[in-house]
C-alpha cells in the first residue's frame, strides 16, 4: 500500500511540474519562424527533447546550427521550432503557448506577427471583448502538440461583443456625434441581419437589384475621416477581394456607405475601388460576415448605395480593391 501511495504522489509531483513548465512555453519569432526557448536538464538529449516537442531530432539540430553527434550541454538553451507537425492554432486543446503582449497592442497586430491566427479565435481563447490588450498580457495563441506534455482543454466563457470606435473618430467627434453614428450602426446591421434571414427561408434565389442612383456627389460621406484615419493608423492591407452586396436604405442621400468583413474593428473606414473603371467609394465596418451561410465565398459585402457609385455590373458577385 505504501509502495502505491509513493508512486501516486511521484505521478502527481511530475504532472505538477509539467503544468508549471506551461508558462515558460512563450512564442518568439525569428527569421526561420516561431519557435520556443529550451533549457537543457542533465539527462536530456536531441532525441529526449525532440520527442517531448514532437520534432525530430535532425530538425531541431538543424534549427539551432548544432552538431547532433556532440551532444548538449546542462543549462544550454536552444531553440524549438514550431510547425505544422507540432503546433496548431485552431481548435482548442493542447498545451497552451502564450504570447506576452506589448503596450496597448491590438489583436490584429499580434495575430500577423504569430502565424495568423483569426482575431476571432483570439478572443475565445483569451476571453476578450476588445481587439485592444493591455501590456504584458498573458494571451493563448496556440497549442503544442504532444503526447509528452499535459494537455488542456479551453472552454471559454460566452463574451458579449463589445464594438470599439476607431481612434480616430474618438479624437475628432463628440460624444453626441458618438452615440449618433453607434445607434446608426446598430440599426442598419439589425436591418441587414434581417435581410439575410428573409432570403435564407426561400427556396428561390433572390434578385438584389442596385438602387437607380446616388444622389451625393463624391466617395462618400466618410472620406474625411478616412484621411483623419490614415494619420494616425497607417495604411497596412492592400488586398482585392471577392465582394456581395447588402440591401439597406442609407447612402443613397447621405453618402453613408457600410461594409461587412471579418476580423476588421467596427468603425474602421475602408477605401473600396472598382478595378474596371477605378471608382472608388469610403465604407465605414459595420461588423463580421462570419456566421450567415450567404455569406461563403465572399470576402466582404457592401451596401447598395456604395456598389451603385462603383457601377458594379455584376449584382451577385465582382471585384474590389480594399485599403485601410
Amino acid at each position: 500500500m505504501k509502495k502505491y501511495l509513493i508512486a501516486g504522489i511521484l505521478t502527481c509531483f511530475v504532472a505538477v511540474s509539467l503544468f508549471g513548465q506551461k508558462t515558460n512555453f512563450q512564442i518568439h519569432n525569428s527569421d526561420k519562424g516561431l519557435y520556443l526557448e529550451h533549457k537543457v536538464v542533465k539527462g536530456e538529449s536531441f532525441y529526449a527533447i525532440g520527442k517531448k516537442y514532437n520534432v525530430s531530432p535532425a530538425a531541431l539540430a538543424s534549427f539551432n546550427k548544432l552538431d547532433i553527434n556532440k551532444g548538449l550541454k546542462i543549462d544550454q538553451k536552444i531553440s524549438i521550432p514550431l510547425s505544422e507537425n507540432n503546433f496548431t492554432q485552431k481548435g482548442n486543446s493542447g498545451t497552451p503557448v502564450y504570447y506576452i503582449s506589448g503596450d496597448n497592442e491590438k489583436l490584429s497586430n499580434i495575430s500577423k506577427k504569430n502565424g495568423g491566427v483569426a482575431v476571432s479565435t483570439l478572443k475565445q481563447w483569451n476571453n476578450l471583448s476588445s481587439e485592444t490588450v493591455k501590456k504584458n498580457e498573458k494571451l493563448v495563441i496556440g497549442f503544442i502538440k504532444s503526447n509528452e506534455l499535459p494537455s488542456v482543454t479551453i472552454k471559454p466563457k460566452p463574451v458579449q461583443e463589445v464594438a470599439e470606435v476607431a481612434v480616430t473618430e474618438e479624437e475628432v467627434l463628440s460624444k453626441k456625434d458618438k452615440e449618433a453614428e453607434k445607434k446608426e450602426a446598430e440599426a442598419e446591421k439589425k436591418a441587414e441581419e434581417k435581410t439575410e434571414k428573409i432570403a435564407e427561408k426561400k427556396t428561390e434565389p433572390v434578385p438584389q437589384p442596385i438602387q437607380q442612383s446616388v444622389v451625393v456627389a463624391g466617395n462618400g460621406y466618410f472620406k474625411n475621416d478616412f484621411e483623419k484615419q490614415v494619420k494616425v493608423i497607417p495604411l497596412t492591407i492592400d488586398q482585392t477581394v471577392t465582394s456581395g452586396i447588402f440591401k439597406t436604405t442609407s447612402g443613397w442621400e447621405d453618402g453613408k456607405f457600410y461594409l461587412l468583413i471579418d476580423d476588421v474593428t467596427p468603425g474602421t473606414i475602408v477605401k473600396i475601388t472598382n478595378p474596371a473603371n477605378n471608382n472608388t467609394i469610403y465604407a465605414k465596418v459595420l461588423g463580421e460576415m462570419a456566421g450567415i451561410r450567404q455569406n461563403e465565398g465572399y470576402g466582404i459585402r457592401i451596401s447598395n448605395a456604395g456598389a451603385s457609385l462603383l457601377n458594379v455590373t455584376d449584382q451577385e458577385k465582382f471585384i474590389v480593391k480594399i485599403n485601410y
